[in-house]
């Protein structure tokens, strides 16, 4: 009898692929740019499963592909904006992710990120790299203080939470904005809730940590930038599509805000003209907070798990679209 056939669509570690070898055969796409389209349907669709990654477009037409074998879409992320959920649920297709891996991990990068454009650290070394060490001054890349700042944190899930844990350890102060009030954890975090205009206002730092929705989309724009103060410092490790890019350029280039850090772009990867690009107040990151070796083995471990379980007729220990398991009941 012969194995399943699994395409995965970027090498993943090897002690989670060592896994599957005895249950499966698998293809790794191992080019550093993604499939194309074309390529991605025509290897997946004659698969049992897909091992696919968030830059993987999995909307209604691929799923629609006539004669597919695709049983099992297992992704190797926490999000799933690159799948179409509904029509992998029409085709009695169940789709797993990574959820709860990368909470600490992320956080810690937010963190960083929070740093890095409060002391201007990689303006200081970008001038270093281009042989610039001007004189020691009183005025020389001198930056904002982050212990005792106010924080404002956009979306109050675990990474929010695991923000505000850290930021205690630097006495900040910590409101939070969410869809509903968590006062079980506001005592034991020392946090408390606060409306957006009131995070927009009274914030020195503001991190993003919401999904991107219909309703979340450039939640962050021209109106949200006006409300800021001119000292605030913008972080987002969210989604790129939660900021309206061409109001930060602004609000940067003008002196709204003083400046942004960001892990995540609209679209990704960000346009070579992007004006963001040619401003020395923003940091931009490659989406790459989740990027630890102990998180992304944690992640592969957890998208093999769904898998097997997928191929063994189980149901997927995390699976993003559950009403899969009750269509047609």
């Amino acid at each position: 009898m012969s194995k399943p056939k699994i395409f995965i669509t970027r090498p993943i570690p090897q002690l989670a692929l060592d896994r599957l070898l005895p249950h499966v055969d698998y293809e790794i796409w191992q080019e550093q740019q993604p499939p194309s389209i074309e390529i991605l349907s025509k290897k997946a669709h004659a698969s049992d499963a897909l091992l696919s990654m968030l830059s993987d477009p999995l909307n209604a037409t691929f799923f629609d592909a006539p004669g597919s074998t695709l049983k099992i879409v297992s992704q190797f992320s926490v999000g799933v904006d690159n799948i179409d959920l509904s029509a992998a649920t029409n085709h009695e297709i169940p789709v797993g992710h990574t959820p709860g891996v990368l909470t600490e991990t992320t956080a810690d990068f937010a963190f960083g990120l929070m740093l890095a454009a409060a002391r201007r650290i990689v303006e200081g070394n970008n001038e270093v790299r281009q042989g610039i060490w001007r004189p020691w001054g009183p005025d020389v890349l001198t930056g904002y203080d982050v212990h005792g700042a106010t924080l404002g944190l956009i979306g109050f899930g675990r990474i929010g939470q695991a923000v505000a844990r850290r930021a205690a350890g630097f006495s900040m102060k910590v409101l939070y904005f969410d869809r509903s009030h968590h006062a079980d954890l506001e005592q034991e975090l020392g946090v408390a809730y606060a409306s957006l205009d009131q995070i927009l206002e009274q914030s020195d730092f503001i991190s993003l940590h919401i999904y991107l929705s219909p309703e979340t989309h450039h939640l962050i724009g021209k109106l949200e930038f006006e409300k800021m103060k001119p000292n605030a410092i913008l972080i987002n490790t969210a989604r790129g599509g939660v900021v309206d890019h061409q109001a930060l350029a602004v609000a940067l280039k003008n002196g709204k805000i003083a400046a942004a850090a960001v892990d995540v772009t609209e679209p990704e990867p960000i346009q070579n003209d992007s004006p963001l690009l040619d401003l020395p107040n923003m940091i931009i990151a490659p989406h790459i907070a989740s990027a630890s070796k102990a998180t992304r083995l944690r992640m592969a471990h957890i998208a093999v798990d769904n898998l097997l379980a997928g191929l063994e007729g189980r149901r997927l220990p995390f699976c993003a679209n559950p009403a899969v398991y009750t269509k047609g009941k």
